[in-house]
């Protein structure tokens, strides 16, 4: 290598746990929206594994929510965990996301990201998670005219917001 050029190396970063909220609510089963909103997960789980970071899975529909993934390695082809999810029954919200932050909390090293995927079909509107460095809620609603809410809640988290029609094929 000729000594005026040189490689610097690039940081080294503690990886970021990715905390994925996924509604499994009866809602979600209208227009397809909780095997969409499957797909879009695959897709993330998928950039997880390329950056290498771990990730953790929470459903969330009927009477609560339930650990799916614990905290761990991205897997290379996350499609077995997420085929078993079935849809159903109310959208505790606010218990899915203090399991949550509670999970969040654990991780030690790197940044905890939150990312919500949901129609927002919930009267809920519970506090920011506290232990979310970064938060994203992806909005299923199909809705005509939409009925908003999980938009106002982004807003209310000062979160990122993504409409899962306009920004996942």
């Amino acid at each position: 290598m000729p000594a005026h050029v040189y490689r610097r190396a690039a940081a080294p970063r503690a990886p970021a746990l990715h905390c994925f909220v996924l509604d499994c609510s009866g809602s979600m089963l209208r227009a397809g929206q909780l095997a969409r909103a499957k797909g879009v997960l695959a897709e993330l789980l998928a950039q997880a594994y390329r950056w290498r970071d771990p990730v953790a899975l929470l459903g969330f529909g009927g009477a609560g929510s339930a650990l799916v993934l614990a905290p761990g390695r991205a897997l290379q082809d996350a499609g077995g965990a997420l085929a078993p999810l079935a849809g159903g029954g109310g959208t505790p919200l606010g218990a899915a996301l203090q399991d949550a932050d509670a999970l969040l909390r654990r991780h030690r090293q790197g940044q905890r990201w939150l990312w919500l995927l949901t129609d927002g079909r919930t009267r809920e509107q519970p506090p920011r998670p506290a232990w979310a460095d970064w938060l994203c809620v992806i909005d299923f609603d199909t809705a005509r005219p939409p009925l908003g809410r999980a938009a106002a809640l982004a807003q209310s988290w000062q979160a990122h917001y993504l409409r899962a029609q306009d920004g996942w094929g």
